[in-house]
C-alpha cells in the first residue's frame, strides 16, 4: 500500500502538493500572483530530495496516479535541554487527492513517517494541520507545539 516515491512520482508529487495549496487557501498559500515557475522548480526539488538521507518521500498509489503522499524530513538543529541530539522532523506536504480520501492513506503513510523519524532518532516531530487532518495527527500522538511561531517573508 505505502511506498517510497520514485523519480517517476515527480509530476504526480508536483500535482498533489498543488491540490494542497488550493485546500489551504487564502492569501499566504493561494497568492493573487503565484511564482510563474513554481511547479518547475518544485520538480527539480523533489528530483533532489528523492536521493537525501534526512528526507523521505511515502505515497500510495491509485490506478495510474497518485491517491496520497507525504514527505518527512530530519533537520540538524542545536542540542539544549527540550532537545537531546537537535534532531527535529518535520511533516510536510500530507495530502490525499480528494477522490480517494477516508481510505486510511493518510493515516497509513504517517505511521510510515513515523518509523522512520524514530530510526533515525529525531526528537521531536513538527507539522501544520488543516482542520479536517488535526483529529488524525492527535489520535497519533501530536500536540500542541510548546514554541509560539512566527513568520517573516522578505
Amino acid at each position: 500500500m505505502v511506498r517510497a516515491a520514485t523519480e517517476h512520482d515527480i509530476p504526480e508529487l508536483v500535482r498533489l502538493r498543488a491540490l494542497l495549496f488550493d485546500d489551504l487557501g487564502g492569501d499566504f498559500f493561494s497568492p493573487a500572483n503565484p511564482a510563474a515557475d513554481w511547479r518547475a522548480t518544485l520538480a527539480l526539488v523533489f528530483r533532489r530530495k528523492l536521493t537525501e538521507p534526512d528526507c523521505r518521500i511515502l505515497v500510495v498509489d491509485a490506478d495510474s496516479t497518485l491517491a496520497a503522499c507525504g514527505i518527512g524530513t530530519v533537520e540538524q538543529w542545536f542540542p539544549g535541554p527540550h532537545s537531546r541530539n537537535g534532531r527535529i522532523g518535520h511533516v510536510i506536504g500530507m495530502v490525499t487527492d480528494p477522490a480517494h480520501r477516508r481510505r486510511g492513506h493518510s493515516r497509513a503513510i504517517m505511521l510510515g513517517l513515523l518509523g522512520w523519524f524514530r530510526e533515525r532518532d529525531a526528537v521531536r516531530v513538527d507539522l501544520t494541520a488543516s482542520r479536517e487532518a488535526e483529529p488524525l495527527y492527535r489520535a497519533l500522538g501530536f500536540s500542541d507545539h510548546p514554541d509560539p511561531m512566527l513568520c517573516w517573508k522578505p
